[in-house]
């Protein structure tokens, strides 16, 4: 109960949320006092939810709350980056993947899908017993992840939460969002966990992208230590080998680490 009142706290002190309230209070008072503002008071909300909207829909946003696209700057410093493979494990491509890092000694963080933990235990079990972490990635990973409510969110993180910690034994430390879509909730709910929002510097789509070679070079543009590199391992696109794109890809990225004398790391490890 301690913590979901220290969210609901969180909600009802949040810069965000608080200012969107003053907005909605303010137009309706304007309103109240004159009614011919209504126009200008309408305006104002309708720009006020379409300011949230386009913050929700912007992965990197940090305008609704902490939310990591780079590692720490003392991480960075070091010459460490970050592997991060979204929505596994998947029983075909995730062995290839750990064996693909163990051969260059590299680790990575896995932001698995609690349901899917929950089928492939033996998998997830592995990827910590490698070296690995598992974030929390929600439950189901719903599409409508950024319409829930903040009960409905809480609900998906909390049972991810809980699979992926009676699986591994390790509790996430960090939630990445469906697609990386979120809405001003997220944060309070996050606070309340004592969870932290991991994004990403860059990506490389390969969950629609075929070409390799694309996904490579959207990955590896500008690289640098501090970077925060989003693969996956479920919901891959086959390239023109008709294996996963992110077989054909990671090989190659942690070559490119190693030319770049860069150290990847996994988020847990770039903690302050």
């Amino acid at each position: 109960m301690r913590r979901r009142s220290r969210g609901y706290r969180h909600l009802l002190s949040s810069p965000i949320l608080s200012a969107s309230a003053a907005v909605h209070v303010g137009a309706a008072a304007a309103m109240l006092i004159h009614p011919r503002a209504w126009p200008w008071a309408a305006g104002a909300v309708a720009a006020n939810h379409a300011a949230l909207t386009a913050a929700g829909l912007w992965p990197k946003s940090q305008l609704l709350g902490p939310n990591w696209i780079r590692l720490p700057a003392a991480s960075g410093a070091r010459g460490e980056v970050a592997i991060t493979i979204d929505d596994g494990p998947d029983p075909i491509v995730t062995p290839r993947v750990l064996d693909q890092l163990a051969e260059h000694r590299a680790q990575a963080t896995f932001f698995c899908i609690g349901e899917r933990v929950e089928r492939y235990a033996d998998l997830a079990q592995e990827i910590v017993r490698r070296g690995h972490t598992v974030e929390n990635h929600s439950q189901r990973h719903r599409h409508n992840f950024s319409l829930l409510g903040p009960a409905g969110m809480r609900s998906e993180i909390v049972r991810a939460q809980e699979s992926i910690s009676r699986v591994t034994g390790s509790s996430p430390r960090f939630f990445r969002a469906p697609a990386g879509l979120r809405n001003p909730f997220l944060d309070p709910v996050l606070d309340s966990l004592q969870l932290r929002l991991a994004s990403w510097t860059r990506r490389g789509f390969d969950t629609v992208n075929r070409n390799a070679g694309s996904v490579y070079q959207r990955l590896t543009n500008r690289l640098r230590g501090g970077d925060i590199l989003l693969l996956h391992d479920g919901h891959a696109a086959l390239g023109a080998t008709g294996q996963p794109v992110v077989l054909e890809v990671l090989p190659r990225l942690l070559e490119a680490f190693r030319a770049h004398r860069l150290t990847p790391v996994t988020l847990r490890a770039a903690l302050p």
